[in-house]
C-alpha cells in the first residue's frame, strides 16, 4: 500500500509540475533537520571521530546510538546499565556539543529493566529513548512513560493510524516514530502527524531504508507542523564506520541524485517535480539495493531473544 501510495503522489506531482509538498498545501519550514545512526562504535573516542568525520562534511550535529555496552542476556543487569553509564558520560564529554539520541531495539522484556535503564541516561538529556520494549502491549508504554524522566520514543512497529491513537490516548510515548513505508503510505502518515498533534507530541520518522524513502520522509516533513527530526541513514554517509565519507553506497545506487545533508538538514528541490529524485531502473534489476531486515539475539540458556 505504502509503495503504491508514493508512486500516485510522485505521478501526479509530476503531472503538475511541483514537487509531491506543494500538493500537501506547501512548506512550513525551509529545510528539515536529520540525525545518523551509529552503531558500531567501539569506544567513545572512536565514535567522537567518527561523527566528527560526519560533522565535517555534512554539518550532522545529532546522532542515535545503542545504549548496550554489555550483553544484556549474558551479563548482571546491573554491570549492563553501569557500562552504559560509564560509556555516555564518556561520550558527553568528549562531544559536548552534539545530541545524542538512544536506541534500544525493543530488546528488554521486564518494563523494569526499561525504566531503569531510561532512567540512568536522563542526567545525560538525550534527544530520546527509542522504543526499550516491544510494541504488543499498548498500554505498558503509558505506565513506562509515566515513570521515565527522559523523552520516550516509539511507533516504528505500529502499521496504523488506529494503533497510534491508542498509544496516544495511553499517553505512552513522548515522540512518535511512524514509518512511511510501514504504515500505508503518505496519506496515512499524514492522518498519524495530525492525531498526534492533537496531543501536543511531535513526530520523528523511523527512517531506515534508503534514499528513496529519505525523499519521500522530506516530503511529508517539509509540510508537517509537528515534525520534530528525521533519521537519515544512507550507506556511505557516515553510516557507519570505516566508510568513505565522500563516497555513496553502491547499496544506495538505485538514487541518482540522493538528497545528501548539508549542514545538518536536508534541502529542497522546488526545480524538481514528484519527489525530487531520479530511479536507476536498470540498477534495480542487479538486485544489490538495501535489503533491511531484523535478527533475533540469542540468550545465553538457548532461547531467543526480543528485537
Amino acid at each position: 500500500m505504502s509503495a503504491i501510495d508514493h508512486a500516485l503522489w510522485d505521478i501526479s506531482a509530476k503531472a503538475l509540475g511541483v514537487p509531491v509538498y506543494q500538493l500537501l498545501g506547501g512548506t512550513v519550514r525551509d529545510r528539515v533537520r536529520v540525525y545518523l545512526g551509529v552503531y558500531s562504535a567501539p569506544g567513545a573516542e572512536q565514535l567522537r571521530d567518527h561523527c566528527a568525520a560526519a560533522h565535517q562534511a555534512y554539518g550532522l550535529n545529532a546522532f542515535k546510538l545503542s545504549p548496550y555496552r554489555a550483553d544484556i542476556h549474558a551479563e548482571p543487569w546491573g554491570k549492563v546499565i553501569t557500562q552504559t553509564v560509564d560509556w555516555v558520560e564518556e561520550v558527553a564529554d568528549l562531544c559536548p556539543d552534539w545530541e545524542f539520541a538512544f536506541d534500544a531495539h525493543a530488546r528488554i522484556f521486564e518494563p523494569w529493566q526499561a525504566q531503569q535503564l531510561g532512567n540512568a541516561l536522563a542526567p545525560f538529556h538525550p534527544l530520546f529513548f527509542e522504543e526499550p520494549i516491544r510494541p504488543e502491549n499498548i498500554e505498558a508504554w503509558g505506565r513506562l512513560k509515566s515513570q521515565l524522566t527522559v523523552p520516550l520514543a516509539t511507533g516504528e512497529s505500529l502499521y496504523s493510524g488506529f494503533e497510534f491513537l491508542r498509544l496516544l490516548q495511553c499517553a505512552g510515548a513522548d515522540i512518535i516514530q511512524p514509518d512511511i513505508c510501514a504504515v500505508g503510505g503518505l496519506l496515512e502518515m499524514r492522518k498519524i502527524a495530525t492525531m498526534a498533534e492533537a496531543f501536543y507530541v511531535p513526530v520523528a520518522p523511523h527512517n531506515p531504508m534508503g534514499p528513496l524513502a529519505t525523499a519521500v520522509n522530506l516530503h511529508f516533513a517539509a509540510a508537517c507542523p509537528n515534525f520534530k527530526i528525521l533519521e537519515y541513514r544512507l550507506p556511505g554517509t557516515a553510516a557507519f564506520l570505516g566508510r568513505d565519507l565522500a563516497q555513496v553506497d553502491e547499496a544506495a545506487g538505485y538514487v541518482k541524485d540522493p538528497y545528501l545533508p548539508v549542514d545538518g538538514y536536508l534541502e529542497f528541490r522546488p526545480d524538481r517535480p514528484g519527489w525530487g529524485v531520479e530511479i536507476d531502473e536498470d540498477y534495480l534489476k542487479t538486485d544489490r539495493y538495501i535489503h533491511w531486515e531484523r535478527k533475533l539475539p540469542i540468550r545465553p540458556d538457548g532461547s531467543t531473544g526480543y528485537t
